[in-house]
């Protein structure tokens, strides 16, 4: 059996792969170790689907804490490195938060992972390390050009991660993924913060003109790709992720007022956001080609489905909202 060490396993994308790797269909040839510090965006009820199963332990604690995560690495032999602070709104207000979790706390765990010769090391990225791209694609070869301190952060973190493996020959390999989606997702985000609006019947934030364009990933895809890379994956490679599906996010919102039952006059146009990157798009052809991932959750079918979750599963989202940075 293969140990994997999950870090930030009880939040959005990290609890999705837990489930994905324990539940039915799952490669069974894995225990899963979830270390998660569950702060606003870390929930334990995540992982009620698998906690039952016997391949699954769970860690309240911090990757900045030495002592913990040192204990933990000598017992494991691979690492999935989800955590993360990941709000960019979160990052502009506060970004020495940012700085500890996703650099400090990065190299904390590449420290353990080399001194207890963990076999591989996979570090979650996002396409956000790149900056802002007017035409276009990204490719893992692009220039990291970060522009706000969350994403500079996870740059830091991006380039500690493949420096271990060119210095030390640590077996480091890395995604940069486009704009997750999907059950789970903490209502401060794009897409969960409009659909909780509109279903509570209040008005929902448009940032600027509403022409910033994005790449949507559902989030099934994106732990699909991950997997792939953790089996499959060259070490010392960066692997881009994406979804296939670029739009603007005011006709991202019309497809969201519309699976809401909602309307036009709920949306209110405001402020845009300092530092706000126009338009996001990664080529994933080193994946496709390599690995062979390909989006299989189009835009509009996840998107419904994952209005429908959010409307069945009120218990889950309201009592977060008091924790949420809403706009």
């Amino acid at each position: 059996m293969t140990r994997v060490l999950v870090t930030g396993g009880a939040g959005f994308i990290g609890s999705h792969y837990v489930r994905t790797l324990l539940g039915p269909g799952g490669p069974g040839d894995v225990t899963v170790t979830v270390l998660d510090a569950l702060t606003y965006a870390g929930n334990r009820t995540n992982l009620t689907p698998v906690e039952a199963h016997p391949g699954l332990t769970f860690v309240h604690g911090d990757i900045c804490d030495v002592e913990l995560v040192h204990a933990l690495m000598s017992d494991h032999d691979q690492v999935v490195h989800f955590a993360a602070e990941s709000h960019v709104d979160r990052s502009i207000r506060d970004a020495a938060g940012f700085v500890r979790t996703n650099v400090v706390g990065t190299q904390n765990l590449l420290d353990a992972a080399l001194r207890h010769e963990v076999g591989r090391f996979l570090y979650v990225s996002t396409d956000e390390v790149y900056g802002s791209i007017e035409n276009g694609s990204w490719t893992e070869s692009s220039p990291l050009q970060p522009n706000t301190p969350y994403a500079a952060s996870k740059a830091a973190g991006d380039m500690l991660a493949l420096s271990q493996h060119r210095t030390h020959g640590l077996d480091v390999r890395v995604t940069r993924c486009s704009n997750n989606y999907g059950p789970y997702q903490f209502p401060e985000k794009l897409i969960p913060l409009f659909i909780t609006r509109l279903l509570d019947g209040r008005e929902a934030p448009l940032y600027g003109d509403g022409g910033n364009i994005r790449d949507w990933l559902h989030v099934e895809d994106h732990v699909r790709a991950v997997e792939l890379v953790r089996t499959r994956g060259r070490a010392g490679e960066a692997y881009n992720i994406g979804g296939g599906t670029l739009m603007a996010n005011r006709d991202l919102v019309d497809l969201i007022v519309r699976a809401c039952d909602a309307d036009w006059d709920q949306i209110r146009y405001v402020e845009d956001r300092k530092g706000h990157d126009r338009r996001y798009c990664v080529d994933h052809t080193r994946i496709t080609e390599e690995l062979g991932y390909r989006p299989t959750v189009d835009l509009t079918t996840g998107l419904a489905e994952t209005v429908t979750w959010y409307r069945t599963n009120r218990s889950w989202w309201e009592p977060l909202l008091a924790d949420a940075v809403l706009t």
